[in-house]
């Protein structure tokens, strides 16, 4: 028997999608994250208990594969970084995203243990007892990178206001 796997493409695509992108900072990328972690899930033999497990499960292996595919020698001597945050950013929409969010850009910037928790916090509202269900870790922990990632937010917007950009 068949199994339809379109629900999974309709209902998480999207949300997959900005997580990625916000790790790997440009959309072929983020796509074939995104592929990988659906794949992933498809071939996946032990049993999803329900929508919430599903759900955190497909975003801890979307990460997962992106912080792989960034570790990855390969990736590492063969993509440039020629594209800038700012046009970055702008490819990842979010439906309730500012046109010009330099919050989102300063977000971007931020070392992977900061940015996915201020992204799954303030992003995709999640609490901090999701998040730390979802990267595995302490909710102490959560907390205190989200504490320390709006800090560093907070730098890189100051920065940016004392070097005169808009």
């Amino acid at each position: 028997m068949e199994q339809d796997w379109s629900y999974l493409a309709e209902e998480y695509r999207a949300m997959l999608y900005r997580i990625a992108f916000s790790n790997m900072k440009n959309r072929a990328d983020a796509e074939d994250a995104v592929q990988e972690a659906f794949l992933r899930y498809m071939k996946e033999d032990a049993p999803i208990q329900n929508k919430e497990h599903e759900k955190a499960w497909l975003i801890r292996t979307t990460i997962h594969i992106c912080l792989d595919i960034l570790k990855s020698g390969w990736y590492q001597r063969t993509v440039p970084w020629d594209e800038s945050f700012e046009s970055a950013a702008k490819n990842i929409y979010l439906p309730y995203q500012i046109r010009d969010d330099l919050t989102l850009e300063a977000v971007l910037q931020l070392p992977t243990h900061y940015r996915n928790p201020i992204y799954l916090f303030y992003y995709e509202d999640y609490s901090i007892h999701e998040i730390a269900g979802i990267l595995n870790e302490k909710e102490g922990t959560i907390k205190t990178r989200l504490r320390r990632g709006r800090e560093e937010v907070k730098k890189i917007l100051t920065a940016r206001n004392t070097e005169g950009r808009p």
